[in-house]
């Protein structure tokens, strides 16, 4: 039988390495080597498997949380849902998996929450979408009800603020479990609008919001509602003279080049809730109850200092495009707007069955 060498200095199998010199094999024997070194390897690779299989049954999530919203990843609520998965799986060990879904990538918000009741999705980001569940959540966006952040902070923790919640349970069968800031509203003209008789024939457009429409008719202005997509248009061509919205909106709409002057107005302060559906809370055990409950309010701080920074950011930035910032009176446009306002309140009470003047009267004078 002829002889061969067989020569090597390394055999790797997994992430063992055998060294050696050369060996003076017959041509069988190399066979029966390699075939063996196959083996090995073979069966090295169904152990891996295997434990890869046993790892993925261990952590598998004995319960997975879909999270619908509607905005995009670089938004203070997206981030703040993402900091809510951070926590609640790594506090549950892995025993729940959380999804962050944005961009409506669930659909529209109401449908998110009708995905809620039906068992296909399991939390969202809302507030004006509960009206037909809950009459309460009108008081969220009454103007100058809010004066600022540690004012908001104070409703939410007060016996106002519990019965909002405990109504969006029993009405709507969803558990708030963090409230999240939303950025003031404030005034934008082409002429500083300083006190109510400055917004006098001031053509403004308004989202259709009744009660929005009768407070800016209070202070002489001619409110507009539009649709949001018509409104640079409308500015640039003189149709409207001013519009109102949040810093973010009016930095990402651009209406700095088609306006000139930020009234600090702030008529509206408010906030939306983090929701999640109170069926598949119940089903929850009580120990992962608890951990979903304190991520919810871990995640309610964190959005906070996000918030914070980003309506800052957003100011700065319109600051930067040449607006001009005006400090309007506030104080005599809340007074000016609340004949209105009370008068609009108490109508809907009577409609329907609600005490949203008394609430508001009383969350003025906290």
């Amino acid at each position: 039988m002829g002889k061969s060498y067989i020569s090597y200095e390394t055999a790797n199998m997994g992430n063992i390495k055998m060294t050696g010199t050369s060996f003076r094999l017959g041509a069988g024997i190399g066979q029966v080597l390699e075939e063996e070194l196959m083996d090995m390897r073979r069966r090295a690779a169904l152990l891996a498997a295997a434990l890869l299989f046993v790892s993925a049954a261990v952590m598998s999530a004995e319960y997975v949380v879909k999270i619908g919203h509607l905005t995009n990843t670089d938004h203070t609520w997206h981030k703040a849902c993402e900091k809510f998965r951070e926590i609640v799986e790594k506090e549950s060990n892995g025993r729940i998996e959380v999804r962050v879904y944005p961009n409506s990538e669930l659909g529209p918000e109401v449908e998110v929450v009708d995905g809620i009741h039906g068992g296909i999705a399991h939390m969202v980001i809302s507030a004006d979408s509960l009206a037909n569940w809950v009459p309460s959540i009108a008081l969220l966006s009454v103007p100058y009800m809010i004066r600022d952040i540690p004012h908001m902070e104070k409703v939410l923790n007060s016996e106002i603020g519990e019965f909002i919640s405990k109504e969006i349970i029993a009405q709507a069968s969803l558990r708030p479990l963090a409230a999240f800031a939303r950025a003031p509203r404030n005034l934008t003209s082409n002429k500083p609008v300083t006190v109510p008789a400055d917004a006098s024939g001031l053509k403004v457009r308004l989202p259709a919001v009744p009660l929005h429409v009768a407070a800016w008719e209070a202070v002489g202005a001619k409110p507009t509602p539009m649709a949001f997509s018509e409104v640079f248009t409308s500015l640039q061509q003189g149709v409207i003279n001013g519009q109102e919205n949040p810093p973010d909106l009016i930095r990402s709409a651009s209406f700095f080049e088609v306006q000139k002057y930020m009234n600090l107005t702030e008529h509206v302060r408010t906030w939306i809730y983090l929701l999640i559906g109170e069926d598949f809370f119940q089903e929850l055990p009580e120990d992962l109850q608890g951990i979903v409950l304190k991520a919810g309010k871990e995640t309610e701080k964190y959005e906070r200092g996000l918030h914070l920074a980003a309506v800052q950011s957003d100011l700065d930035f319109l600051r930067g495009k040449g607006m001009i910032f005006n400090e309007s009176d506030k104080k005599a446009f809340a007074d000016a707007m609340y004949p209105a306002v009370i008068k609009f309140l108490q109508d809907l009470d009577k409609s329907k069955g609600t005490r949203l003047a008394e609430m508001y009267e009383q969350v003025i004078k906290m």
